[in-house]
């Protein structure tokens, strides 16, 4: 049975998950998909063994070190619903995959430490998140080991992050005494069974917070503790708003332990409940201002992530594509907007982490992964017209730059071809200097220089060396041709250009960065730039 783009639109739910690293965002990716019917066991990314690994962590450096480092994808249907789970990498060095990630998301759910609270790299997440006006699900986790007060953890919400937290749920205890909680809207109790890691993680079934059941699980002293701190919450917090949640101005707050699988059931149906379907996006058609509608006939999307290599048997390349409207359908012809390529999307991929099947149709709100071979690059618009672009997506000046140089000097071909392809992926950024062979890259944190080189020695089996460069800012340039001429003129050693050819400044100091600028009033050095 064919439904319409706008009926399947509104059955999609797409969020991604936010986190400083170490709240356990890997644990509830799996532990989501596990609740949503999409695996069979939740594999812990530290457990041994490699039927026990991580389905969403699938680079051999994030499955050695226990951490993600780049944004991966996967779809499951439940309960009537399709979501699309994009997980981002916790790691700050690779902000600007998560930015780009973010850009294709509708919600988010933030997880916490629930002994740590907010940290600095969730409240940079939680920036990004505020920029785009995405709605945000909060997932208080590893409520069972030794936690902060839970009030202290919502003041912190309402004073860090300006957003008044409304909790749909209230624990018993924390630790050692964490025995479960109630459901502020239902009055019932949802018991928490502790057991050992190896054992099925089954928890009892919800109980009536009043019947005479309770007593299995808490004792009178207990009860009347909760009972407290659930009339106290009740009359402290505003009530859960829908209507504020998506704007932006409040969170609901879910608790839970993802390891032990708990509250990830009750955080899976907020989320079918709550987040957002995909909704109408601003482009521009034939340079002119418009909104794209999940329901317009015209299939259109954009390209939000590259990613080579995903299978190292086949070299392949593959561009995720986040669909705004239409009814997708495998074959189909789509024209790139700034290029006007036309390309038939045979095999376009439906992902499951690293695993994929073949996708015969696709709505708004899906990602896709079309394989090709440099043809899309991170930022494109695909319509079916090939007038329509969206808004592009940003690169941010780097904070590192260094050399790079391939020890085999008789694979510097090689090496040219490798870091453009990982520069059009967003792994690192690219800077080709006026005079001078060596490359330029520039990176956010030290952690995407050491995928870098990982990356190039496994996928591309080139050996290299890093090197300090003389620069330690780049800008972009931006200004009327002349100026930009006489400024290149004058400064021809500092000159580069990144991958699509732009020019890029780079200065020695950030003090020769603001006295270059005072000279040259005419001419913008800009941090950011939209990927074109």
């Amino acid at each position: 049975m064919s439904h319409s783009p706008a009926a399947e639109a509104a059955r999609r739910r797409t969020f991604a998950i936010i986190s400083h690293p170490d709240a356990g965002k890997t644990t509830l990716t799996e532990n989501l998909l596990l609740a949503g019917g999409a695996i069979r066991a939740a594999g812990q990314v530290r457990a041994r063994g490699e039927n026990r690994r991580t389905r969403s962590d699938w680079m051999k450096i994030e499955r050695e070190r226990g951490i993600s480092v780049s944004a991966s994808v996967m779809t499951f249907d439940h309960d009537g619903l399709m979501f699309n789970l994009l997980d981002t990498p916790g790691h700050e060095d690779f902000s600007e995959d998560t930015y780009r990630t973010l850009t294709a998301a509708d919600a988010a759910v933030m997880v916490l430490d629930a002994a740590k609270g907010i940290e600095p790299q969730t409240l940079k997440l939680f920036e990004v998140c505020r920029l785009r006006d995405i709605p945000i699900v909060t997932f208080i986790n590893k409520m069972d080991r030794e936690a902060q007060d839970p009030i202290e953890l919502l003041d912190e919400i309402a004073s860090k992050l300006a957003l008044d937290p409304a909790p749909l749920y209230w624990p018993a205890g924390s630790g050692g005494r964490f025995k479960g909680m109630l459901d502020l809207r239902h009055d019932k109790f949802f018991p928490f069974a502790k057991k050992g890691s190896d054992k099925d993680e089954g928890h009892p079934r919800p109980i009536a917070f009043h019947g005479a059941a309770m007593g299995s699980y808490l004792d009178p002293d207990e009860q009347a503790e909760l009972e407290e701190n659930a009339m106290l919450i009740r009359e402290a917090s505003k009530p859960f708003d829908p209507q504020a949640f998506l704007e932006g101005h409040m969170t609901p707050v879910f608790f839970g332990s993802a390891l032990r699988h708990f509250g990830i059931d009750q955080l899976l149906e907020g989320l079918g409940a709550y987040a957002p379907p995909p909704k109408a996006v601003s482009a521009a058609k034939a340079g002119e201002p418009t909104h794209v509608v999940p329901g317009d006939p015209e299939v259109t999307g954009f390209v939000f992530k590259v990613q080579a290599n995903m299978d190292p048997n086949h070299r392949d390349r593959i561009a995720f594509l986040r669909l705004c409207s239409g009814k997708f359908q495998r074959g189909m012809k789509l024209k790139v907007q700034n290029t006007g390529r036309q390309l038939s999307v045979n095999a376009p991929i439906m992902f499951f982490a690293s695993d994929r099947e073949l996708a015969e149709e696709a709505f708004a709100g899906d990602v896709i992964g079309i394989p090709n071979h440099g043809i899309l690059r991170v930022g494109d618009s695909l319509s079916e017209t090939g007038t329509l672009r969206f808004a592009g997506l940003p690169n941010f000046a780097p904070e590192i730059l260094q050399r790079v140089r391939v020890k085999d000097p008789l694979k510097a071909k090689h090496l040219t071809k490798a870091l453009q392809g990982l520069a059009e992926e967003g792994v690192t950024q690219l800077f080709r200097p006026n005079i001078g062979a060596d490359f330029i890259v520039g990176a956010v944190g030290q952690l995407q220089l050491e995928v870098m080189a990982d990356r190039l020695a496994n996928e591309y089996q080139l050996e290299v060396l890093f090197e300090a460069a003389p620069y330690a800012e780049a800008r972009w340039l931006v200004g009327e041709k002349a100026d930009l001429e006489d400024f290149a003129g004058k400064h021809k050693m500092a000159m580069a250009v990144d991958i699509d050819d732009q020019p890029v400044f780079l200065a020695k100091s950030s003090w020769e960065m603001g006295y270059v600028a005072e000279r040259f009033p005419k001419v913008a050095f800009e941090r950011a730039r939209e990927r074109a």
